[in-house]
């Protein structure tokens, strides 16, 4: 199966559960909220399948994580009955089995977030960017993290500017005062055990990995920036 295949036939299924998850969802102006983001994605990815084609692992990464979304979109983050769900399928609790006191699928794919989607980033990285070494996995991390952080920024000033039952659906926040850290906290560890993860196959595999990891942190430009590089800018314009 090529790489374009897989795609479609990925954003084939996808189609259908979003589809089948917007026919009905509990609340249709949180779940037209939490959907721009989707629809983004999706335009995005086909826009580029033919430009830019990511590694079948990538479209599936990335496919797991939106399916997960639209999931969360239907029943809103906080309402998502995992814990019913459990019982039917177990005969317990999962939450009193583990001591939760409020309903955990945002934490899960905040998680999901970064352990799903760091890899792709990296793919993007090293084929646009040709980073190397150190700096091809701390760059998805680091993205990861800012990007948790703009996310959060986003739900605050959509709580803000819609306000009521509307606001609150669409921050999930349960409660909690500290839930936009834990959320970008989790974010963070899932891209970090995903680098580490990727990190020690490469160490595995790559023949070279040590030296390349080293020649990522060697000096490329032994001459200072800033003040220093716009003098030097300025004399050769004063030369030409």
């Amino acid at each position: 199966m090529t790489h374009r295949t897989w795609f479609l036939l990925l954003l084939g299924f996808f189609l259908v559960w979003a589809v089948a998850l917007g026919i009905a969802p509990l609340y249709r102006h949180d779940w037209l909220l939490e959907n721009v983001l989707s629809l983004a994605a999706v335009i995005l990815l086909f826009s580029t399948r033919k430009s830019f084609t990511l590694s079948r692992l990538s479209y599936a990464l990335i496919f797991i994580f939106l399916f997960l979304h639209e999931l969360g979109t239907h029943y809103t983050y906080a309402e998502v009955p995992y814990d019913p769900w459990w019982q039917s399928a177990f005969g317990y609790s999962l939450n009193e089995a583990l001591g939760f006191e409020r309903n955990h699928f945002d934490r899960l794919v905040h998680f999901l977030y970064g352990l799903l989607l760091a890899y792709p980033v990296r793919e993007m990285f090293i084929r646009v960017a040709d980073v190397k070494g150190f700096w091809s996995y701390f760059l998805p991390l680091d993205l990861t993290m800012s990007t948790s952080m703009l996310y959060e920024l986003v739900e605050w000033a959509v709580a803000e500017v819609f306000g009521g039952e509307l606001g609150m659906a669409y921050l999930g926040t349960q409660g909690d005062v500290w839930d936009a850290h834990k959320d970008m906290g989790l974010a963070s560890l899932g891209a970090l055990l995903a680098m580490l993860v990727t990190a020690g196959m490469n160490g595995w595999l790559q023949r070279d990995f040590a030296r390349e990891w080293n020649e990522s942190l060697r000096v490329k430009h032994a001459k200072p920036l800033g003040e220093d590089e716009i003098r030097r800018m300025l004399d050769e314009a004063d030369r030409g």
